[in-house]
């Protein structure tokens, strides 16, 4: 985690404890899911820890709503039989990538890649390295549901390249996969 993005999620956290504390009830309205890349099991632990009580009520992840906004399903009975989502958020030769990118590559499933937009030609080389076809369909997706919304589709090899000539900036998922070539919209 970043230097700035711990403080942030530590202020968060004595937000609501210190709040909740008081006696006040305390909403912490988050987009998509809490539980995917969103800090809510640290949210959460830390009100536990204090002595909050917390009820989470699950929203959709982005992971799922972002592709099926831009009319690409993460799964289709012709051409995926599965999904893995995975952070993008450092770069896969990176010390601190856990992710396995080559294992990623010969899976046989769609690919969603939240927080990867900066790291999209690394990310992608190493998917092609890792044995995908530099043919896979590819698609950013970015600012999901909002009026500006807008998908750059392509292949694996290009993807990175049209994201930039696109513009294309966080927030943006990536789809990997034949679904990526789908527009059911």
């Amino acid at each position: 985690m970043a230097r700035g993005t711990r403080h942030a999620a530590e202020d968060i956290n004595g937000l609501l404890i210190r709040h909740a504390s008081a006696g006040r009830r305390v909403v912490r309205l988050k987009g998509g899911d809490n539980y995917v890349f969103g800090r809510g099991g640290e949210e959460w632990l830390a009100c536990a820890e204090a002595g909050i009580p917390v009820r989470v009520i699950p929203g959709v992840t982005s992971a799922i709503a972002a592709p099926s906004l831009a009319g690409i399903p993460v799964t289709h009975r012709t051409l995926s039989q599965g999904f893995a989502v995975v952070s993008g958020h450092v770069a896969p030769d990176d010390p601190r990538s856990t992710v396995d990118w080559p294992a990623l590559a010969r899976a046989g499933v769609t690919l969603v890649i939240l927080m990867g937009v900066h790291h999209l030609d690394a990310i992608a080389a190493a998917l092609v390295a890792g044995g995908l076809s530099p043919d896979m369909r590819a698609a950013v997706v970015t600012s999901a549901c909002l009026p500006g919304m807008t998908v750059v589709r392509g292949t694996i090899a290009d993807i990175a390249v049209r994201a930039r000539e696109a513009g294309v900036r966080p927030p943006s998922i990536t789809v990997v996969g034949a679904v990526a070539g789908l527009s059911l919209v």
